[in-house]
């Protein structure tokens, strides 16, 4: 062993390991302070890669949750909206179903029908009014439009925003192919008249529920005013057939309309009996096409001149409409639905479509309840009904099966995200105070050995006394 006094070589090490343990210590301080175990790149890069990728998810899926809540939000104004409308078209169906007794006079009528045209100017402005924040909600500009090209064939056309289990997501049109026409129901009597005044006979019968009483002095068209004046009551009007037989034809069509005769002997008919008929549904099949793609659905949920699919939409006919025939491009669709980003990554949206709600949209254009219409006037509001309930329904499902499942998932996505997160780049404060502890021990025995270094030149002064 050599004795030097210009280089100590033990101090240099022990100065040497000094700094690396201060270097180290240094590092542990700073994460037990920020409790994060990568502070910067160079204590993990890998791991700061991944941990920046988890961050900006994580970020994402709060602001997914805020457009989440958005959307409730939204959705529920548009509820709450249609809820008054709802409100509204019971007090139009009752102020109808009012007019129709044979007690109200006619000036009484007609006050229920200046009531009547109140409510749908109240519809009206609903639904032209109606926003969130800026956006309105309920005239169609944040909904799918649909806007009938053929009126000649269909009297109107309601959309859901789905068609055939897809999304109505861009602008193309829906061809009606006519495969069954609606009917009537009618029922003919097998009793004969030969000229209008051909007298029926004394007798009595039941149509649609309603009694008719004859007299011997009452003629074939005496029978025939009779009935057609009681129209609004029975939905049924009559006339005389080529075989001079009087015919009941229900006024509406479909399924759920009927004509239910009961007739004693030789009056209408030549045996007393009951006969009955109901009417047939029209059934389509429509073809939604965008450019070269086509989407087809079945609409043979209706009734009548009604063509209903299972997603909610609804298209009526017209009665020159109502005939078997492949009606191309009947309808136009504008796809203006409104749109949430309700996940962290791109294309993970929903859309929620609010068609117009205005009172000729739901088929209340002209409601007249003061003559004999009160019947079409009652079919009419009880559609519309029907109609804002749907509407009602597709938001309700939306916020319940998409808005509120989409919070939960990504609420436990978050959570998972969050741990994850947390496992690469927050300290273990157990394990790095075990570290920062050691650190200090080093760096004390370290300063305590560099001073034993530092004497070790000393040994050579006793050579030099010597």
């Amino acid at each position: 062993m050599s004795f030097r006094i210009n280089t100590n070589v033990s101090a240099m090490n022990a100065l040497r390991n000094i700094g690396g343990s201060a270097m180290e210590l240094s590092k542990s301080i700073n994460k037990l302070s920020t409790g994060l175990r990568i502070n910067s790149a160079a204590d993990d890069p890998a791991g700061l890669i991944a941990s920046e990728n988890f961050r900006a998810q994580l970020s994402g899926m709060d602001a997914a949750l805020r457009n989440n809540q958005d959307a409730l939000n939204f959705a529920k104004t548009a509820d709450g909206a249609l809820d008054e409308i709802s409100r509204l078209l019971r007090d139009a169906r009752a102020l109808a179903v009012a007019n129709g007794n044979s007690t109200i006079d006619a000036d009484q009528k007609q006050a229920n029908q200046t009531q009547l045209n109140n409510i749908l100017e109240s519809v009206n402005r609903i639904s032209r009014t109606t926003q969130f924040g800026r956006k309105t909600l309920l005239d169609g500009s944040a909904g799918v439009q649909a806007n009938v090209n053929s009126p000649t064939v269909l009297a109107s056309a309601a959309v859901s925003g789905a068609f055939g289990g897809a999304t109505l997501n861009a602008n193309g049109t829906l061809g009606v192919n006519v495969t069954t026409a609606a009917t009537r129901a009618a029922v003919t009597g097998t009793a004969a008249y030969t000229a209008a005044t051909s007298l029926v006979g004394a007798g009595s019968f039941t149509l649609n529920g309603q009694v008719f009483t004859t007299t011997s002095a009452t003629t074939r068209d005496d029978l025939i005013n009779m009935i057609n004046e009681a129209s609004s009551t029975t939905g049924v009007t009559a006339a005389v057939s080529g075989g001079n037989n009087v015919v009941f034809t229900q006024l509406e069509y479909g399924s759920n309309k009927s004509v239910q005769l009961t007739t004693s002997a030789g009056l209408i008919n030549t045996l007393a009996g009951s006969a009955s008929s109901t009417g047939i549904d029209a059934v389509a099949t429509v073809t939604y096409t965008v450019g070269a793609a086509t989407t087809t659905a079945a609409f043979s949920s209706g009734k009548g001149l009604t063509l209903r699919d299972t997603s909610g939409n609804v298209l009526t006919l017209t009665a020159a409409g109502n005939a078997v025939a492949n009606n191309a491009s009947a309808v136009q669709i504008y796809s203006q639905a409104a749109q949430f980003q309700v996940g962290a990554n791109a294309g993970q949206t929903v859309m929620l479509n609010l068609s117009n709600t205005s009172a000729s949209s739901i088929g209340l254009g002209t409601v007249d309840i003061t003559g004999n219409s009160v019947s079409a006037a009652l079919d009419a509001i009880d559609q519309a009904i029907g109609t804002i309930g749907n509407t009602r329904a597709n938001i309700g499902s939306f916020m319940r099966n998409t808005l509120e499942s989409n919070v939960r998932s990504l609420g436990v996505a978050k959570e998972s995200l969050a741990a994850t997160e947390s496992s690469i780049r927050d300290v273990d404060v157990a394990a790095e105070m075990t570290n920062f502890t050691k650190l200090q021990i080093l760096q004390q025995s370290g300063l305590a050995m560099l001073a034993q270094a530092n004497q070790a030149p000393q040994a050579v002064l006793s050579l030099l006394r010597g």
